[in-house]
């Protein structure tokens, strides 16, 4: 993995949640990106599912920006964003992709699991990855390569992993869409 492709992966990821495209994300950008994936499942926004997605995005928010050093309710520039995820996330390895980005994916596989089971089915990934702008062409592939057990579901330990390594550069899926 190079600092390069890390890189490119965080700035394309800050430039997906600026949706007002002001250079600077704030939590409504948070809060933006789980309404999107909460109206692809057709979801009711007051449910406990939704719910959990909308609080552990503005959680994520949050302790990243108390950690940037601009509060809870502050905005970050992309160089900030840059830094504080790297150094609570890249830097922590496994314990900043858990207390981080673990609970977000936990609440969106909460939303995603309609059949209850857990886990994530490829039709369920799909309407995942459909609402945060990925070519369905491209879902297929991504499923596959996120199964590392091969059973045909995804699991949040497998989605976590797959995030990891893919903002590491070990893994070449389009979780960020276009």
């Amino acid at each position: 993995m190079t600092a390069a492709v890390k890189n490119d992966r965080l700035k394309k990821r800050f430039a997906k949640w600026d949706v007002n495209n002001n250079g600077r994300i704030e939590k409504s950008d948070y809060e933006a990106e789980a309404r999107r994936i909460i109206n692809a499942f057709g979801e009711d926004p007051a449910s406990p599912q939704a719910r959990a997605v909308v609080d552990s995005f503005t959680g994520m928010f949050e302790y990243l920006a108390s950690k940037a050093g601009v509060g809870p309710n502050g905005s970050m520039t992309e160089q900030q964003f840059i830094e504080v995820i790297e150094a609570q996330i890249f830097q922590e390895g496994d314990s900043g992709f858990n207390r981080v980005v673990r609970p977000t994916i936990a609440a969106i596989v909460g939303l995603c699991d309609t059949d209850g089971d857990g886990e994530v089915s490829p039709q369920e990934f799909g309407k995942w990855l459909d609402a945060i702008g990925v070519e369905p062409s491209a879902i297929d592939n991504a499923f596959c390569a996120i199964d590392v057990n091969g059973n045909g579901k995804l699991t949040v330990d497998e989605l976590v992993q797959a995030v990891r390594d893919y903002h590491l550069g070990k893994l070449d899926v389009p979780l960020l869409g276009n």
